[in-house]
Parts: C-alpha cells; sequence; structure tokens
C-alpha cells in the first residue's frame, strides 16, 4: 500500500504556496503554478511544511496524487524540469524556429509543431534538443508528441528517442 499522500513536503527558501477557494498556487523563482484541490482533500500549511490529509476513505486514491502534484509544482517553480531527446537516422534534424520546433525524420515534408506557451526548446547540434519548463505535465507531454513523430524501431534503431532511453534492439530475418 502506498503511503506517498502521508509524506510531509517541506517548502524551500524563496518558494511560497497559497490556498485560496480550493486552489493551490505555488510561486517561486522561475514562475508559479496552480492546481485545483481535489475533492475532499485539506492541506494544512504549517511554517515551511505541508500536511495533507483526507475527510474520508472515498478520497484514499488521490490523496497521494495531490501530494504528488504539490511537491512537483514545488520543484518545478525552484528548479525546472528538463527532457532531452535525440534523433537517430540519416537526414534526421531538428531545428528550432522562434516557437516552432521543424523536424525532419524522413517523410516526404517536414514536420512543424507549435511550441506551447511556458515551455522553451534549445537545439543542442541538430541531431538533440533539450525541452526545458516549470510544469512537469507539459514538459513530458511536449516531449511525448515530439517523440511520437517518429518512434525508435527496434531493428535498426532508427527514429526519436529520449536521451536516457535504452531502445531493445531485435535481430533481423536469418538468410536461408
Amino acid at each position: 500500500m502506498s503511503r506517498i499522500g502521508n509524506r510531509i513536503i517541506t517548502i524551500p527558501e524563496g518558494v511560497t504556496v497559497e490556498l485560496v477557494d480550493n486552489v493551490v498556487t505555488v510561486k517561486g523563482p522561475k514562475g508559479q503554478l496552480s492546481q485545483v484541490m481535489l475533492k475532499d482533500i485539506t492541506m494544512k500549511q504549517e511554517e515551511n511544511t505541508i500536511i495533507l490529509e483526507r475527510k474520508n476513505e472515498n478520497a484514499k486514491a488521490m490523496h497521494g496524487t495531490m501530494n504528488a502534484l504539490i511537491a512537483n509544482m514545488i520543484k518545478g517553480v525552484k528548479e525546472g524540469y528538463a527532457k532531452t531527446l535525440e534523433i537517430i537516422g540519416v537526414g534526421y534534424r531538428f531545428n528550432v524556429q522562434g516557437q516552432k520546433l521543424v523536424v525532419s525524420a524522413g517523410y516526404s515534408h517536414p514536420v512543424n509543431m507549435e511550441i506551447p506557451a511556458g515551455l522553451t526548446v534549445e537545439a543542442n547540434g541538430n541531431t538533440e534538443i533539450t525541452i526545458k519548463g516549470i510544469d512537469k505535465v507539459l514538459v513530458g507531454e511536449f516531449a511525448a508528441k515530439v517523440r511520437e513523430v517518429r518512434q525508435p524501431e527496434p531493428y535498426k534503431g532508427k527514429g526519436i528517442r529520449y536521451k536516457d532511453e535504452h531502445i531493445v534492439r531485435k535481430e533481423g530475418k536469418k538468410a536461408a
């Protein structure tokens, strides 16, 4: 049984957490994030710690989720999140043009993707990009959308993958 909901969240220096009208707002040096409190979850703030409690047993499933969401918001406004993607294949490349990401991934046309507000995309050469932002969900979601353009295939390993991702390679057909 998970006990993440009972975890005590410590608020680092330079970050403020407020609960107004059932909306948690976290402000820090990198920006501000808001999240609606889930049903039947209450928040107690004492100095630099936060404790979440559930009103009844029906809220047990969302207790740990709310705890993790607030902890991720605090880490995001303090340090931020980043995901690095690399593209492997002949002629495959990333190109950042203002608020657009152009992906050449072996199709007859380049794939244009609009970079969401609140995210920055940095090109580390032609074959590597880093997606940065304060919202963990938004960073992960956009990275997954970019990866979907050309998922890595198991035979040659071509495609878009996360920097630390390991692709299990398969053996091709054998000659008779």
